[in-house]
């Protein structure tokens, strides 16, 4: 197959004709018209298959070749007649595309939090800023919020543990959630005086087993909204535990104070032994190398 066979539109959903391609040295502009009959209201989730108008949006694709790749795309506005909504203009939306109100692809979004996830926001937006795309590192905030709210609540099992964290040391604390069947993050909720933990247990009272800290507000949040449910010190807190006793018993018996002899300190002075000389037959006293003094 060569170049020439390359069909662009299999690179986009069917219901998005492609009528036009326009390109610069930095820009490709891709025209689309929406082919669709029906779509899904992004309110109520209604079915919709009455038209109400007509509008055209702009937005980002990934790049081709570090080319800006844009989409002007004419798409419906669909009239929602129900009950929830009322006389409701929604504007349509390409599952898996194209969200309401988006300013880029849905797959330009994942990789942008992608690369944030293994970077930074700051570094995913100057990564993608290289290759031509618009974008800057508060956007790639919103869509990590963005995405973080359309997934589903995790669900725990019955056994999970719970720690203190600090967002910023010596100023704003947390508590983390983490289920021990799969060793992952269920919750992260604000401060550590057991507020919202107890919030958040008393719509998981599923739970029978916690592993905790030593911390007083854990262990009383935890008895006062779930009873029955056994508590456990884990590893680390028992080793702080075991030290504490330990340092205790020896401050009971060891003296806090031990003195340590300096090495300037003057030694005792050292006393020579007398050392007697012999003395000849006429009195007089040989030196103890043999000669007569």
């Amino acid at each position: 197959m060569s170049t020439a066979d390359l069909n662009l539109q299999s690179f986009y959903p069917p219901e998005l004709s492609i009528t036009r391609v326009d390109e610069t040295d930095n820009e490709i502009v891709i025209h689309m018209h929406s082919t669709s009959r029906e779509s899904t209201c992004h309110k109520c989730g209604a079915p919709l298959v009455r038209h109400h108008g007509t509008h055209r949006r702009k937005v980002q694709d990934l790049p081709i070749l570090g080319k800006r790749v844009t989409l002007v795309a004419q798409i419906y506005d669909y009239q929602c007649t129900s009950t929830a909504c009322g006389s409701f203009a929604s504007t349509e939306t390409f599952d898996g595309f194209l969200s309401y109100r988006s300013q880029m692809t849905e797959r330009l979004e994942d990789f942008a939090c992608l690369l944030a996830t293994e970077t930074s926001c700051e570094a995913s937006a100057r990564i993608l800023n290289s290759v031509n795309v618009k974008i800057s590192g508060d956007t790639v905030i919103r869509l990590l919020i963005k995405k973080y709210k359309q997934q589903p609540p995790p669900i725990c099992g019955s056994a999970i543990g719970v720690d203190d964290f600090a967002f910023k040391k010596r100023h704003t604390y947390g508590t983390i959630v983490v289920d021990e069947a799969t060793h992952k993050p269920v919750a992260v909720l604000n401060g550590r005086d057991g507020k919202s933990l107890k919030e958040w247990l008393q719509n998981n009272k599923h739970v029978t087993t916690v592993t905790r800290d030593r911390a007083s507000a854990y262990a009383k949040t935890i008895e006062e909204v779930l009873p029955d449910c056994m508590q456990i010190a884990d590893r680390f807190h028992l080793h702080q535990n075991l030290m504490d006793a330990v340092n205790k018993v020896l401050g009971r018996t060891i003296p806090a104070i031990n003195p340590v002899p300096l090495e300037n300190e003057e030694a005792p002075e050292k006393t020579t032994p007398a050392v007697s000389v012999p003395s000849t037959e006429d009195g007089e006293k040989k030196s103890i190398f043999g000669e007569k003094s």
